[in-house]
Formats: C-alpha cells, structure tokens, sequence
C-alpha cells in the first residue's frame, strides 16, 4: 500500500496530512492586537521551502458552517458572530453578553470565516482519523472558547468540537494534551465531568485565564499542572517523562489531541516561560506511538519568527524529518521577509531566527515546585515512577 507507514500500535495507517488555509495569509485581527503577526502562512511557506509539504499531503481547509459548531456553541452566539462580522460592529448588549467587539475578542473582517476555516479542520480531522492516522492543524487550538461567548482570543472553540468529532467517528476514550502557556479553561469547561476524557495542561501559574489550579478535580480524569515562571527544558523533560506520558499510556487512548501553543518559548511576549523548541518537539513525538489516532494543534503564540520555526518543526517531528543545522536560502527568504510591529517599535530578529530553525537548548535547575508538583498529580493516579 502506497503513502502508509507501520504505526507502533501495530496497525497501518495513512502519511501524516496537514490541513491549512489561504485565508490566514492576510488575516488580523488588528494592528494593535496580539494576532496581529502572520503564523500559519510561516508555517506553510516554511514547510514548502523545505520540502516537506508535499500536494499529496496538504488539505485545503473547510469552512464549518454554523449547523455543525452547535454540538458546543449556542445558535443565538454563531448567529451573533456572523451579525457582527457582517456589520462590522456590534451593540452593547452583545459584547455584553457574547463577549464580541472586546480588546481581546475585536470586531475585524473575518471575524466568522476565520475561525470557523480552524473550526471545519478540527471537525474534518475528526473524520478523516477515523481509521487511525497523523494530522495537524496549526490553525486549531483556540481552547478558551466558551459556549456563549467569545474569551481569550478565541472566537470558536475547535479542540471541543475535533473531540467530539473523533467520539462520532468512533474514538471512545481521547487523551487530551495541553502545553500553551495559558490553562485551556473552555475545554476544561466541556468536558470536565467526562471520564473518557483525559486533561493533561501544562500552564504557567498565575498567568490568565488564572485556572487550572492543580487541586481542581471532578468526575473526570482532569490533571492542571501549573509551573512557575522561568521553566525550562529540564523542567519539561521531568513533566513529559514523569507526569504526561504515564498519564497517557496507563489511560490507554485510541487518540490524541495535542494542543501545542508557541507561546512558553523564551522569546514570546505573552509568558514568562523560557522553554526551547525542542522540549516541544520532544513532546510531540514520544506521543505518537501512544495511539492510532492523533491529532496535534496550534494555540497560542505571539512573535512571528519563533512561533513560524516551532510549529514548522512540529511538522517535521510529526513526519520524522532531520531538522537542518542551518537552513536553505529559500527557507531564510520565508523568514527573513517576516516582521514584526509593536505599539512603540519595530522589532528586529535575531539572526538564529532566520537561519535556523532549532533554538539551542535552554537547560537548567529543576524547579523545586515542578517537581512536587509534577509528583502529587502522578501520585493521584499512581503513575509515579
């Protein structure tokens, strides 16, 4: 069988597919905004220049359309999103209530479309997995969607609704892996009393949404892990090994949705982590022989240059490919024509950004709190070792 690798668990399944969109190329969500830097289209130019997105793999995203988000969503906030993307405003009963046309939630053009093309690849992957399979979305990751409202950035919430589409399409018990800088509050919202559902977030303390307090339990299998500022790649290292990947294999999932936001790297403005690239990419490959199904999403991050080079390389680690020492000129070219402009100023790239795309490691001390932290969790469900 042509375009089919030998997974660990034993069965066939298809190459990794990445499934994307144009429509991210000149979206924004304003000039002022975080989501203001292009991080999608990096990634899909990258992965090209690179070789490593072939046509064969690549999957033109759908746009969900409102009948389908309503497994999470309320029909009175999908109509209130598609109002005021069409109006381009809205009132102040509905940012009010829906939470629409806020500094972090803003009124712009493709304020429906763009989020419900994410939306339509999480639902889509969904299906295409349902006999097992690799596939990434950078585009998803928007976890702190809420029913009724837009909340942190996030207009629709996909990882909930790529969750329920892999249970409709046969997956019964999903392990969810959350590594953003920020605590994923509307999945936890969803699906905190499923006992199906494993909850794995890894979050900087005291940073907002602030939840995901370690003592939050409930009928679900629900582990928040929040870390302090300044974690580091040995850090993430204990947590992976010692906490996450027990926790999944003593679960036993037939899939996994990783959520893997850029924003824990040292050069991200919104966190005071100080990880490297490499202890997420560490992540995202001791994951995948851990089930037949697995899904792995964008999220949170926020400088163009280290956001664009993670989840490149996420791509390579979901499809084994030797990450260069120094990258090719037209990789450089992608990179190098990025740029980036704060409120005050213009930052300038350092030159590793542009021609590399490994971060050098970033080891250190083991925090005291990480590793109590990371012990009392694994002790809960007796996967310490």
């Amino acid at each position: 069988m042509a375009n089919v690798t030998q997974s660990k668990v034993g069965r066939a399944t298809p190459f990794p597919r990445f499934i994307g969109s144009e429509i991210y190329r000149h979206s924004s969500y304003g000039s002022w905004h975080p989501l203001r830097v292009p991080r999608v289209s990096t990634v899909m130019d990258l992965s090209r220049a690179l070789g490593w997105l072939t046509p064969a793999q690549f999957i033109n995203s759908p746009r969900a359309k409102p009948s389908a988000l309503t497994s999470y969503h309320t029909p009175q906030y999908l109509a209130a999103l598609q109002a005021a993307e069409a109006a381009q405003s809205v009132s102040d009963a509905v940012r009010e209530r829906h939470g629409l046309g806020t500094p972090s939630n803003p009124v712009f053009a493709e304020m429906y479309r763009r989020p419900a093309t994410s939306a339509g690849a999480s639902l889509l992957a969904g299906e295409l997995l349902k006999h097992g399979g690799i596939i990434y979305t950078p585009a998803g990751g928007t976890h702190h969607g809420m029913p009724d409202r837009a909340n942190g950035f996030c207009y629709l919430n996909d990882p909930v609704l790529a969750i329920q589409s892999l249970r409709r399409n046969g997956a019964t018990r999903i392990a969810y892996i959350d590594i953003d800088a920020h605590h994923p509050d509307g999945v936890e919202h969803a699906f905190a009393d499923d006992p199906d559902t494993l909850q794995i977030s890894v979050h900087e303390e005291n940073r907002w949404p602030r939840t995901g307090q370690i003592t939050n339990v409930g009928i679900g299998q629900v582990y928040n892990l929040p870390v302090p500022a300044g974690l580091n790649d040995d850090d993430m290292a204990l947590i992976r090994d010692q906490l996450i990947l027990p926790l999944v294999a003593h679960f036993k999932p037939d899939a996994i949705v990783l959520q893997c936001g850029a924003d824990a790297v040292t050069e991200d403005p919104q966190s005071r982590l100080t990880l490297s690239n490499n202890a997420h990419w560490a992540i995202v490959a001791a994951l995948k022989p851990l089930a037949p199904r697995y899904l792995v999403l964008g999220g949170g991050g926020y400088n163009p240059w280290s956001v664009g080079r993670l989840w490149t390389g996420v791509w390579a680690a979901l499809n084994d490919y030797e990450i260069p020492d120094h990258l090719p000129p037209a990789a450089q070219s992608v990179l190098g024509a990025l740029s980036w402009h704060g409120l005050v100023k213009q930052h300038q790239p350092k030159p590793h950004w542009i021609n590399t795309l490994r971060d050098a490691p970033r080891y250190g001390p083991i925090h005291a709190d990480v590793r109590e932290r990371a012990a009392l969790l694994a002790r809960r469900s007796a996967v310490w070792v």
